[in-house]
């Protein structure tokens, strides 16, 4: 593609490109050559210079760029001072480079070609079918039992697309983890991120139909204390809070952990296993409810619903790429019937009673 051709969208484009930065490049800033303070002035009159060049006249050059021709010819007077050299050689009847001219246009001509190849590259992303990568951060329970089994179909409808998923428990931070998405329980206490509600999120007591032959389930969570519990060990080393609601309050505590795991899907496999009570995000131990290899318990004390959320960093020039998961996922995700804690028709429904302990 020519320089000329493509002048004036090359014009256009930087400065989207400039008031949109991207919050990847401002992490990680590429390493440039020291700059004079000039620089910015001799920008428009490199732009200019060019145009002129490639035009052959200062009235084509100013068409070309969508200006009129005395701002065409200050700025390129200005460069010429500011460079101490002249670079056209001007009659009433032609326009013509220099030496000077002619060894600038041949240094300049490269990377203006360049500039315009990176924009034209960045105009194919946002017109063709969506590609590039994609990095998506999910807590891991989410992330293997929920977004994983989706990736495939994904790939499949967007193949151009490629994915990294990061399992990763603590609250992500958009920019400093470069991730693109971010699945999370609950809002981020952040302005600066759109929060994108997916599927209510509640946290489950439950215990296997073993377990509660053998000793009965708890009818609040002050008998907890007489009870094997099982429990989450988060990276800091302190166990996971249960949460509650009592009395209209919302009140949480860590009951000692008979077995405590890193890892919330060790902790629904003891818990099918008849080891003990576990409290569990609705969306990893639905299945087991429905099947009945769990009975869930303590209901009537459920912490409010605080949902699952899709976080993003702008809705403002989002990537065909990233728009196309946002969607793909919004879709799926609701249509997975994560929320059974909410059907008392189910058989996730808790016992009106406690069973039994056995004698």
């Amino acid at each position: 593609m020519s320089l000329s051709a493509v002048l004036p969208a090359a014009r256009g484009h930087v400065r989207a490109v400039q008031a949109s930065p991207s919050p990847h490049a401002a992490l990680s800033p590429p390493s440039l050559p020291s700059l004079s303070p000039a620089f910015s002035a001799s920008y428009a009159g490199v732009v200019a210079f060019i145009a002129v060049a490639t035009e052959g006249s200062f009235a084509r050059a100013a068409d070309r760029l969508g200006i009129g021709r005395s701002a065409v010819s200050r700025s390129v007077q200005k460069l010429e001072g500011q460079v101490g050299a002249r670079l056209f050689s001007r009659t009433t009847r032609s326009t013509s480079l220099t030496p000077e001219g002619e060894l600038f246009f041949d240094n300049c001509r490269p990377g203006m070609e360049r500039i315009v190849q990176a924009l034209e590259d960045l105009r194919d992303l946002r017109d063709g079918p969506p590609r590039g990568q994609l990095r998506i951060g999910a807590a891991p329970g989410f992330g293997r039992k929920v977004l994983a089994p989706l990736l495939g179909e994904f790939r499949r409808r967007h193949p151009g697309i490629a994915i990294e998923l990061v399992l990763d428990e603590r609250t992500p931070d958009l920019a400093v983890d470069r991730l693109d998405l971010a699945f999370r329980d609950g809002r981020l206490d952040d302005s600066q991120v759109i929060a994108k509600r997916l599927v209510p999120m509640q946290w489950l007591v439950c215990a296997a139909p073993d377990y509660a032959r053998r000793h009965g389930l708890p009818r609040s969570p002050a008998e907890l204390a007489r009870h094997a519990c099982l429990n989450r060990r988060l990276s800091g080393g302190r166990l996971r809070a249960w949460e509650f609601k009592v009395d209209g309050c919302a009140q949480a505590l860590a009951p000692a952990a008979e077995l405590a795991f890193n890892d919330d899907e060790l902790l629904l496999h003891a818990a099918i296993d008849g080891q003990g009570l576990a409290q569990l995000p609705a969306y990893l131990a639905c299945d087991a409810l429905r099947s009945g290899a769990l009975l869930r318990c303590l209901g009537g004390y459920a912490p409010d619903d605080g949902g699952h959320y899709l976080c993003y960093l702008s809705r403002e020039q989002l990537p065909k790429r990233v728009r196309a998961f946002i969607d793909f996922a919004t879709a799926r995700v609701r249509a997975l019937d994560l929320d059974c804690a909410l059907d008392p028709g189910c058989a996730c429904a808790e016992p009106s009673a406690p069973l039994a302990a056995a004698g």
